[in-house]
């Protein structure tokens, strides 16, 4: 009887802990790249770890994290949005990542402060512009695209828009939340047409004459330049990129990372503190920016030659957590000042 008493018990304590023996690792993931499932299926043939993975976008994410608690069968919150992984953090949905490998893979200007996600890319909020109706010494910072001199000339996606609201979040942090709602103003003053569309949209409206100007982000450009449509190759080449607030009193331009967390029951953590070493190594990075046309986390990897060709630019140093810390500020700025 003592024996089976041992027995079940030794049962239970071994479907409590850690399944080392697995050979899986589960993600939550917002991203929706190509170039991901070509990384999980290479990390796959490296390890024999299977890579499963749950689309959809990052609230939906944090909220089935949170539904979920000690049963959630992720291992890692993956997301294109420091914002989102600030908020995850807050909540107590990650865990702390303590991983010398992963240190040496990822510049640290672009780490957590905190340790709760690690980057694998990022790209800059930039601006573009027509090659044929505005010169390169027109512009200069975000701040000077409220001048009365772009009126009607400005495109731009929905503030609903991630991307749009780490922008707004980051001037909040950077110039305080006055002066970040007077910026809104006047964008929406010199909008060429009410907000609409994805960041590639805005480019093709500078192709078919509707706008100057358009804020995106950065690795559109690049897909855009290497796409086998004719459109999309047409509208990326009728535009040149341009970095904002780069003189050297200014701070630089805005950037946000796609990011990894750890979450915090993850049930194959060994598995996935492996992922993310491979996500962020020389090899795998060379596959992010030769595919997605994202920056690389890893500082000895180079972007790809077409990012190259853009030149270098100083990005904002400001601490990413902050794009989630300001992200209701900024909400607020888009509703009151009538960005739609």
């Amino acid at each position: 009887m003592k024996k089976l008493f041992y027995l079940l018990l030794y049962t239970v304590l071994l479907g409590c802990s850690p399944n080392k023996n697995s050979k899986e690792v589960n993600l939550y993931s917002q991203r929706h790249y190509a170039v991901d499932k070509l990384q999980y299926e290479n990390f796959q043939k490296l390890t024999g770890i299977k890579v499963n993975v749950i689309k959809a976008n990052a609230d939906e994410l944090i909220e089935r994290l949170k539904n979920e608690g000690e049963d959630s069968p992720a291992d890692l919150f993956v997301t294109v949005d420091a914002g989102k992984l600030y908020r995850a953090s807050k909540m107590g949905l990650l865990q702390k990542i303590s991983n010398k490998i992963i240190d040496t893979n990822v510049s640290p200007d672009l780490k957590d402060k905190n340790g709760y996600w690690i980057p694998i890319t990022y790209r800059a909020r930039i601006l573009v512009y027509s090659n044929q109706r505005v010169e390169k010494n027109d512009l200069s910072t975000y701040e000077e695209l409220v001048d009365e001199k772009w009126k009607g000339r400005i495109l731009a996606r929905s503030s609903s828009n991630a991307y749009n609201q780490a922008l707004m979040s980051s001037i909040v942090a950077n110039l305080g939340s006055d002066l970040a709602s007077s910026w809104s103003k006047g964008i929406v003053r010199n909008f060429a047409r009410d907000p609409k569309g994805s960041d590639r949209d805005q480019v093709k409206a500078i192709a078919a004459g509707q706008g100057d100007i358009a804020i995106v982000n950065s690795y559109y450009i690049g897909l855009l330049l290497s796409s086998e449509k004719e459109e999309e190759l047409n509208a990326g080449k009728s535009v040149t990129v341009f970095f904002p607030n780069q003189a050297e009193n200014e701070r630089g331009s805005h950037i946000n990372v796609s990011g990894i967390g750890l979450a915090k029951y993850s049930p194959n953590k060994e598995n996935a503190i492996k992922l993310m070493e491979y996500l962020t190594s020389e090899e795998a990075q060379n596959t992010y920016v030769n595919n997605s046309y994202e920056y690389p986390a890893n500082p000895n990897v180079t972007p790809s030659e077409i990012v190259q060709s853009w030149g270098t630019f100083k990005r904002d140093t400001l601490d990413l957590n902050m794009l989630g810390k300001y992200r209701d500020e900024a909400i607020r700025i888009f509703d009151k000042t009538g960005w739609k």
